[in-house]
């Protein structure tokens, strides 16, 4: 196991990953989504890595509420279940009928452990879409807001 560590280590910091330069890329990916994690994160195929190791891919530029047991109140989680069956339907909804999922403007997060990417369902804007139906807030790597306060004012 260390030695995988030290793979994805070596991966990271040498910022190439998946045949890809993970910094400044512009090019854009059909990875396979195999699980909705919560509103704001996806789970994708990883055939680059050993099998063991997950990939997670965040929505970039938002930030969905938590679930429990992260979440600071029962609004909260409330909340954040809503968002992430948004998230899963408008998946699952875009593989039963074939539509193209894709990746793009990509980058490792500011801890190092998921990419951060442009996730479109065809021509929408999957993180958009969550802060049009009140399930997220526009979110640039700032501190984050409590959602327990403000939870009533959203959709």
């Amino acid at each position: 196991m260390k030695f995988i560590s030290l793979i994805v280590l070596f991966l990271i910091i040498s910022n190439k990953a998946f045949g890809i330069e993970i910094a400044n890329d512009n090019r854009v990916y059909n990875w396979k989504v195999i699980r909705v994690v919560d509103g704001d994160t996806l789970e994708i195929v990883n055939e680059f890595l050993p099998q063991e190791l997950k990939l997670f891919v965040r929505v970039k530029g938002v930030d969905t509420p938590e679930k429990a047991p992260r979440a600071k109140c029962i609004k909260e989680n409330i909340l954040a279940q809503k968002a992430s069956n948004y998230t899963k339907n408008s998946i699952e909804k875009a593989q039963k009928n074939h539509q193209k999922i894709t990746f793009s403007e990509i980058k490792w997060d500011k801890y190092g452990g998921r990419i951060v990417a442009k996730v479109m369902i065809n021509e929408s804007d999957l993180g958009l879409e969550l802060v049009r139906s009140g399930l997220a807030r526009v979110y640039n790597g700032e501190k984050k807001k409590t959602w327990c306060n403000t939870i009533s004012t959203l959709k």
